[in-house]
């Protein structure tokens, strides 16, 4: 009962300040308080819902549930992406680690992260960590002020933890093909439920690179960069797929599927209008549809850039290349969605689907094995979008845009660096030869993508 009363207070202040303008934040829900200690909570929701300001708080409310829809449709993005760019043979096992990563996901933020994502930092904490529990406390309600009236605790509990499992996801497809399955499961449970909170709360949790002026409006560093460089150390850990680097020269593993890897594509690019549009966090029209445009204007641009980029460098259009510049764009893009004007978000879009060509080249060359290309999408990308809000808008300034993006990725990959690394001396993270060489769908899970085409599909 405590919770729906706060929970009401924060909807009657916010309707009280858009009938008089005249409560200050720190007013607003002990002034409401008064009104919800005399009445029902059904009472007083349902008095609040004949304000002026019950039309905005739902329309906002419904287009975050919304977003947090869309968002979950790029975890089907992902997985037709990672295995249409993988052997077929490993098909079965990429969507088994997919299904996991969002289920576990979302249990794991409910139980622990999103109290510690977003908290109240404990005294002497220096706004860097704190503990997490079950999100249906009294704690989660508190956090939330009347800047936060636009949407329930629950709208907002859902539309993040739909972002958390993203991390993992990142790493799912740069450590495909032969990472042991359980190694997988671990590692991916202890990096979404533990570290990705902790760097989240640095800046969307009010920690210290928020009090310093950071600025990441939906996650180039906080979601992709973390995952990007999350994924670059397990891959080092790790090692690259058996045959990849022979005799000091690269040879190519095709993916099986280029269908499914466009149609992957084609759904993250649609579920990123989630993703960039719900972190508006209410349903301003001038600034949702700001953020429609700059994320669709750097994708296209990204697009371009790659396409063109790997035409006059490798002598051939590259349809991998040109997807993954779209998604090195919607990275690019996503720390100054708002702030970016169009045509800036288009250079950064270009900008970003010409690095993520060299990117790819460059890890290849120092045989580092990322068969989607993960680490250069969303690691490189994701640091020069969060630079991009200081060359190309006034939101913050480069000196704490670079710390910020460095600290993020910097946690991220020690991180894993560390906990990969006890997995492997302990249980071992990765499938034998014979294993690998086999499949990991037939090894991890006695089952075949492509049952009826197996003997002509690998």
């Amino acid at each position: 009962m405590k919770i729906k009363k706060y929970l009401l207070a924060l909807l009657l202040s916010s309707s009280a300040f858009l009938m008089t303008g005249s409560l200050g934040a720190e007013e607003m829900p002990a002034a409401a308080e008064a009104v919800v200690d005399a009445i029902s909570f059904d009472d007083a929701y349902a008095a609040f819902m004949d304000t002026p300001g019950a039309a905005f708080f739902t329309i906002s409310n419904l287009w975050l549930c919304i977003c947090a829809a869309l968002v979950f449709l790029m975890h089907l993005g992902f997985a037709t992406v990672e295995s249409g760019l993988s052997q077929s043979k490993n098909t079965v096992n990429i969507l088994f680690k997919n299904v996991f990563i969002i289920s576990m996901g979302i249990i794991s933020y409910a139980l622990w992260g999103f109290n510690s994502m977003y908290p109240g930092f404990a005294e002497g904490s220096a706004g860097v960590f704190a503990a997490g529990s079950w999100f249906d406390v009294t704690a989660s309600m508190e956090y939330m002020s009347a800047d936060y009236a636009d949407y329930t605790w629950y709208t907002d509990f859902i539309f993040q933890a739909m972002f958390a499992a993203t991390a993992a996801t990142i790493v799912s497809g740069a450590v495909a093909e032969r990472v042991k399955l359980s190694a997988f499961m671990i590692f991916a449970t202890l990096l979404v439920t533990f570290a990705y909170p902790i760097t989240g709360s640095w800046q969307w949790g009010g920690g210290w690179l928020s009090a310093a002026g950071f600025y990441d409006f939906a996650g180039s560093s906080l979601v992709h960069a973390f995952g990007g460089f999350a994924a670059l150390a397990c891959v080092i850990v790790l090692g690259p797929r058996a045959g990849k680097y022979v005799d000091g020269k690269i040879k190519p593993i095709l993916g099986h599927s280029m269908p499914l890897a466009t149609i992957g594509v084609f759904l993250l690019f649609l579920g990123w209008f989630g993703f960039n549009g719900g972190s508006v966090l209410n349903a301003d029209p001038y600034l949702v549809s700001l953020v429609f445009c700059t994320t669709a204007l750097a994708a296209a641009a990204g697009g371009l850039g790659a396409i063109f980029t790997s035409w006059i460098f490798l002598k051939k259009p590259d349809l991998s290349m040109g997807l993954n510049g779209i998604l090195a764009g919607l990275v690019g893009i996503t720390a100054g969605a708002d702030s970016i004007m169009p045509f800036w978000a288009i250079i950064t879009g270009a900008i970003a689907g010409i690095l993520v060509v060299f990117s790819i080249i460059f890890f290849d060359k120092i045989k580092i094995d990322d068969p989607v290309g993960a680490i250069s999408v969303h690691g490189v990308c994701g640091i020069f979008g969060t630079l991009a809000v200081a060359f190309f808008s006034e939101a913050a300034g480069f000196g704490i845009q670079l710390i910020g993006t460095l600290a993020i990725s910097a946690f991220a990959f020690f991180f894993s660096l560390i906990v990969f690394g006890i997995l492997k001396s302990i249980i071992g993270v990765r499938v034998s030869s014979e294993e690998e060489a086999e499949g990991l769908d037939i090894c991890e899970h006695g089952q075949e993508a492509y049952p009826d085409f197996a003997s002509s599909s690998r």
